[in-house]
C-alpha cells in the first residue's frame, strides 16, 4: 500500500518528548505494541524504531476511527493522525520518554493485519534462539535488536570517518577469487565457463590489499565481507565483516597509534566513553609467561609465576617428574583465595581439565606460612622461596599447573586465571582495558608434519633484527606483527608486510613450498613485488567482534542482522539447500550421496 501524502508521518513516536509539539496535528507510523480497550475509550501503544507513543481513541472524535481500532491486535502495522495533548495528572509514564503525552486521535489508518506473533518483543524477556533466527524480521522489531544495529551502524560511520580523516580511500576488493593457503578452509565457487575450476570466496583481502599498495594507493580500508569454512562459536560466524587497513611508508607504531585514536574516537562518539591512549605494549613472550595467553585479560593483575626452579628439588613427585622432563610448573596467586571452598577448588581441577592438565595443586597460606595436603613434601627452605616469589600474603591461594607440555601449561594456566577472575566478579563487562602484543614468532613448528607454518600468514615481515636467523635459529625469529587486544579478546591483528621478492621466497622456501607451487599460487604476487613495491603494513579488525564487546554481549549473533547458527545454518532461509540438477549439470557437478558410518 503506498502512502498518500495525509497518511505520511509528520514525527517518529520516539520523538515527541517536549511541549513544543503541543496541540499540533501529528502523524505517526508503527506497529501496534499494546493495547488496552476500556469500551468507551481505546489505548494503543504505537511503536516505530525510534520509541513509543500513546494513542487515544474516543468515539466523540471520531465513531469511525475508534471502531477501528477495536480490532486491532499486536504487531498490526498501522498510521494515526491526531492533536498531541499532555496526560492527565498522576498519568505519566516515567518509563518512556513520551511518557507524558499522548495522541488523540481523529484518524486511522491500517496498513497491514499481523498473524498472532510466534513470540512478544515487547516483553524484554529471554526468548528461544532457534524461533528468534527463524522469525528474525520480528526479533530485529525488539528494542534490544535495534540498539545493537544502531550501535553496529553509529561504530561503522565512526570508522569511516576516521579513516577519511587520515587520508585513506575506501577501495572494494573482489568476492570471487583465487584459493590461496590462509589457515582455514575456503568456500568454493564452481565456475559454469571454465569447467572444473573453482574461485574462493575470500578469507581476507590480505593479497589485494598488498597490490593496491604496489597500485601506489598508499592508505587504503575498506569495511569487508570474509568468509572461513571451520567450526563456529559463540564469537565466530562463516561469513564475518572486518575493518582491513593497509598503508605504505608507514612503520608498525604508526598503525597501531592509528587504530588508538580511531577506537578512541569511537568510544567518545557512540559511547560518550573516554579511554587512555597510548594503549599498554606487552611483548608475546611477556604475555605468555605472566598470563599464559597472547590475549591477556587487564582488567585485573593476578600475574602468573613460573616455579619450576624452585619445586624441582622439592619430594613431590608430579612436580620433579614434570621439571626432570624439561616441563614447567606455573604458579597463579590468588588474593583472597581463602574463598575459595573445597567445592570451588575440586571444579577448577574438573576445569583445568578441559585444557589438557591432568590435575591442579593447590596451597594456602596462613599467618605466614603454607597449608596444603601436599605441605609435607616441601621443605621450609622451599616453601619460604614459593611464598617470596610469589609475593603470596595471608589468605593467598596458590594454584599450580605441571605437565611435560609447555602448550598444555600455558593453556591450562591461562584459563585458569580466567576462570578465578569470573568467580570473584574481577571481569566487569563495562570496564575495557585495551594493549597491544607484539613481538610473535614468526613460525610454528608443527611437529606431526615435521616444517615450519606461519604463527598470522606467510606475508608477515620478520623483525629486522632477526633475519640473519632465518635459516639458522627459525624458531626464534621474531614477526614484525602485532594484535590488538581488549578484555582478553583479540579484536585484531596486523603486521608489517614483506616487500621483495627475494624475501617473500625465501619464506615460502621455509614453509616447505616449493618453488613451483609458489609460482603456481602467488605467482602474481611475486612479480608485482619485483615492480616497485613499496614498504607497508596493515591491519584487520573484527567489525562484528568489535560490536558484540562494546555492546556488552555473549554472543556475535546479537551484533548481526541475519546470522548463522552454531551448526551453520541459516534457519530463515532454510540454507544451505538442495538445488536443482539442472544447475548442478550447468556447473558439471554430480550429485554423489556419502555413505557416514556411524
Amino acid at each position: 500500500m503506498l502512502l498518500s501524502p495525509d497518511k505520511k508521518r509528520t514525527q517518529f513516536c520516539g520523538e515527541i518528548t517536549e511541549d513544543k509539539y503541543l496541540d499540533q496535528a501529528i502523524v505517526v507510523n508503527g506497529w501496534v505494541n499494546h493495547y488496552r480497550d476500556h469500551g468507551d475509550l481505546v489505548f494503543i501503544d504505537l511503536r516505530d524504531r525510534s520509541g513509543i507513543i500513546q494513542l487515544v481513541f474516543d468515539p466523540t472524535d471520531n465513531a469511525k476511527a475508534h471502531e477501528l481500532s477495536k480490532t486491532l491486535r499486536r504487531e498490526d502495522v498501522i498510521g494515526a493522525k491526531g492533536i498531541l495533548r499532555k496526560r492527565g495528572e498522576g498519568l505519566e509514564n516515567p518509563r518512556i520518554p513520551t511518557g507524558k503525552y499522548e495522541l488523540v486521535c481523529t484518524e486511522l489508518f491500517v496498513f497491514n493485519r499481523s498473524k498472532t506473533p510466534p513470540f512478544d518483543v515487547t516483553t524484554g524477556e529471554k526468548i528461544n534462539e532457534e524461533a528468534r533466527l527463524k522469525y528474525r524480521y520480528i526479533d530485529i522489531r525488539s528494542p534490544f535488536m535495534y540498539d545493537n544495529l544502531l550501535k553496529r551502524s553509529e561504530i561503522t560511520n565512526s570508522i569511516r570517518s576516521s579513516m577519511q580523516e587520515g587520508g585513506f580511500l575506501e577501495v572494494e576488493t573482489p568476492i570471487l577469487t583465487k584459493s590461496t593457503p590462509e589457515g582455514a578452509r575456503d568456500f568454493l565457487v564452481p565456475s559454469r565457463v571454465h569447467k572444473g575450476s573453482y574461485f574462493a570466496l575470500p578469507q581476507s583481502p590480505q593479497i589485494f590489499k598488498q597490490l593496491l599498495m604496489i597500485g601506489g594507493i598508499e592508505r587504503y580500508y575498506q569495511i569487508a565481507r570474509c568468509f572461513r569454512d571451520e567450526d563456529l562459536r559463540a564469537d565466530r560466524q562463516p561469513e564475518f565483516t572486518q575493518l582491513d587497513v593497509e598503508t605504505s611508508f608507514m612503520t608498525a607504531e604508526d598503525i597501531q597509534t592509528l587504530i588508538e585514536n580511531m577506537l578512541s574516537k569511537m568510544m567518545k562518539t557512540v559511547y560518550n566513553r573516554e579511554i587512555k591512549t597510548p594503549f599498554l605494549r606487552m611483548t608475546y613472550k611477556d604475555a605468555m609467561d605472566k598470563y599464559g595467553v597472547d590475549r591477556p585479560d587487564m582488567r585485573f593483575a593476578m600475574e602468573v609465576v613460573d616455579v619450576s626452579d624452585i619445586v624441582k628439588s622439592c619430594e613431590f613427585s608430579v612436580f620433579t617428574n614434570v621439571t626432570a622432563k624439561g616441563g614447567m610448573v606455573k604458579c597463579l596467586p590468588v588474593p583472597n583465595g581463602d574463598k575459595l571452598s573445597r567445592k570451588d577448588l575440586d571444579e577448577l581441577i574438573a576445569f583445568v581439565g578441559n585444557y589438557g592438565a591432568k590435575g591442579m595443586a593447590w596451597m594456602r597460606v596462613k599467618e605466614g606460612v603454607l597449608e596444603s595436603n601436599i605441605v609435607k613434601y616441601f621443605s621450609p627452605e622451599i616453601q619460604a622461596e614459593l611464598i617470596k616469589k610469589t609475593e603470596a600474603q595471608n589468605g593467598h591461594a596458590l594454584l599450580f599447573i605441571a605437565d611435560p607440555k609447555d602448550s598444555i601449561v600455558y593453556d591450562a594456566i591461562g584459563n585458569l586465571r580466567l576462570e578465578v577472575g569470573e568467580k570473584f566478579a574481577l571481569r566487569p563487562k563495562d570496564k575495557f582495558a585495551f594493549l597491544w602484543v607484539v613481538d610473535f614468532p614468526l613460525f610454528e613448528r608443527d611437529t606431526e608434519n615435521n616444517r615450519w607454518n606461519s604463527v598470522h600468514h606467510p606475508f608477515t615481515s620478520p623483525h629486522v633484527d632477526d633475519i640473519d636467523k632465518l635459516m639458522t635459529d627459525t624458531g626464534s625469529v621474531r614477526a614484525n606483527a602485532y594484535d590488538v587486544i581488549c578484555n582478553g579478546t583479540e579484536l585484531g591483528g596486523g603486521s608489517i608486510r614483506i616487500a621483495t621478492s627475494d624475501m617473500q621466497s625465501k619464506i615460502f622456501e621455509l614453509l616447505n613450498i616449493s618453488p613451483e607451487e609458489a609460482e603456481e599460487k602467488f605467482g602474481f604476487l611475486l612479480e608485482a613485488l619485483a615492480n616497485g613495491a613499496p614498504p607497508h603494513g596493515g591491519i584487520a579488525l573484527g567489525l562484528d567482534r568489535l560490536v558484540m564487546m562494546f555492546q556488552q554481549l555473549d554472543s556475535i549473533r546479537d551484533v548481526i542482522a541475519f546470522p548463522k547458527t552454531q551448526k551453520a545454518t541459516c534457519m530463515l532461509m532454510d540454507a544451505p539447500s538442495a538445488v536443482d540438477n539442472q544447475q548442478l549439470l550447468d556447473l558439471s557437478i554430480k550429485n554423489i550421496e556419502v555413505q557416514v558410518n556411524r
